[in-house]
């Protein structure tokens, strides 16, 4: 990140940040909602609300943190690769934090159950579509979620990403995700191996998943 982005990054997250309510603004909600209310188009708006991170530093920082519920996030400057996801969907009123404690998918910790990479791929099984895993680029679609088995990963062996609709040469779908270097969108989808590959888009209005193609 350059230094003009970086000084355009921190005023935005200055700006959006400052109140403590992160991308769970109501009024950023509204406006994406407003792009479309198609169950294709959440996924692509869910890549937008991705892709807006990666103008944010944010310093990775795996630690335990009490946070408010509902609507509670850690430090704007502070994140995971599941917080990429959680704050994404909030931006489009999708409470993570929330759905999985309705979904009693985690130990009840309303902490820390949606920031664990295993808590969201139980989540994504019941509540969403649990797609096939393959090599071909164009099973994954914008906005789907694939998650990861690092054996080498120097902050955790588990990794979750959301799919874009960008395509690096050769067709292959960039993913948006945090490895520890920030919010990135980069050429990984099948950099490591993939354990899940889901697919939740909330039926605007009905608060279930979609089950469209």
């Amino acid at each position: 990140m350059g230094p003009l982005k970086q000084c355009f990054a921190i005023a935005l997250a200055a700006a959006f940040f400052a109140s403590g309510s992160g991308l769970s603004a109501k009024e950023p909600a509204k406006v994406a909602a407003e792009r479309s209310s198609s169950n294709e188009a959440f996924g692509v708006n869910l890549v937008w609300a991705a892709r807006w991170q990666t103008w944010i530093p944010v310093i990775y920082n795996p630690s335990y943190a009490e946070i408010p519920y509902p609507n509670g996030d850690v430090a704007w400057y502070y994140g995971v690769c599941t917080d990429v996801l959680v704050r994404a969907y909030r931006w489009l009123g999708v409470d993570l934090q929330v759905e999985v404690k309705k979904a009693g998918v985690g130990t009840g910790d309303t902490n820390i159950d949606h920031r664990r990479v295993d808590v969201l791929r139980a989540f994504f099984a019941r509540k969403g579509r649990s797609l096939p895993i393959t090599d071909d680029p164009a099973d994954y679609k914008a906005g789907d979620v694939v998650s990861y088995y690092v054996p080498t990963g120097r902050f955790s062996k588990t990794h979750i990403a959301i799919v874009s609709d960008r395509l690096a040469t050769g067709g292959v779908p960039l993913i948006i995700h945090n490895r520890g270097f920030g919010v990135q969108e980069e050429n990984r989808l099948f950099s490591e191996k993939i354990t899940g590959h889901y697919r939740y888009w909330p039926v605007r209005g009905a608060g279930q998943a979609s089950a469209d193609d």
